[in-house]
């Protein structure tokens, strides 16, 4: 896909998600911040953000990498309730479970395939297969995933669309096994062992 079909299927997707932005309403037409931006001018360079070029110009990665565009690397995001990411998936790789609390998430899928899904509060799977110009809704705050299962090793590429200008990422193996929780409370959470956690923690630590 060229870069402007790109760029107009993440117009389409910020589109869809403004209709329910979850920021707070702004009393002006833009927030610009002269100490954040390094000038007191506000020019069309503001409003604009080139940092994707990068990712369809160079070889695919190793493992899934996910590019966000939110208020930390676009500052004209601040107040707009909406922000982006593209993510890549190699063959067999996964993101893994993990919220985005502040937000929805509206997944567009524009090379390969992806299984996705998410659990509601009620512990119910909702799981898709996904192929090439395919939406899926990620309701705001439940737990998902998406898994290019493909076993052709043909790597998939989405985009992402966020209702918020920050919507966060809360990652379960990350946040779980690699932030501090005693290996005891792990061990009686997930009714195993001591040992049995800490492989677990060595595991995500080590690198994929």
């Amino acid at each position: 896909m060229g870069r402007r079909s790109f760029l107009k299927m993440v117009a389409f997707v910020s589109f869809l998600l403004t209709v329910f932005g979850s920021d707070p309403d702004i009393i002006s037409d833009f927030i610009f911040l002269p100490a954040l931006n390094g000038t007191t001018n506000v020019t069309a360079d503001f409003f604009a953000f080139k940092g994707l070029r990068e990712v369809f110009q160079s070889e695919e990665p190793q493992k899934f990498k996910a590019t966000k565009v939110t208020v930390a690397e676009f500052p004209a995001l601040l107040g707009q309730s909406v922000s982006a990411a593209v993510l890549e998936y190699p063959a067999g790789s996964v993101n893994p479970p993990h919220t985005h609390p502040r937000s929805a998430e509206l997944l567009f899928v524009l090379q390969g395939s992806l299984t996705v899904g998410f659990v509601d509060t009620k512990n119910q799977l909702f799981s898709q297969s996904l192929q090439v110009g395919d939406l899926f809704v990620f309701p705001k705050g439940l737990v998902h995933f998406q898994f290019n299962s493909d076993s052709s090793a043909v790597a998939a590429t989405a985009v992402s669309a966020f209702a918020s200008a920050n919507p966060g990422t809360v990652s379960l193996p990350a946040t779980v096994f690699a932030d501090g929780i005693d290996d005891n409370v792990l061990a009686k959470s997930f009714n195993t062992d001591v040992a049995t956690i800490q492989k677990i923690k060595a595991g995500i630590a080590a690198p994929h």
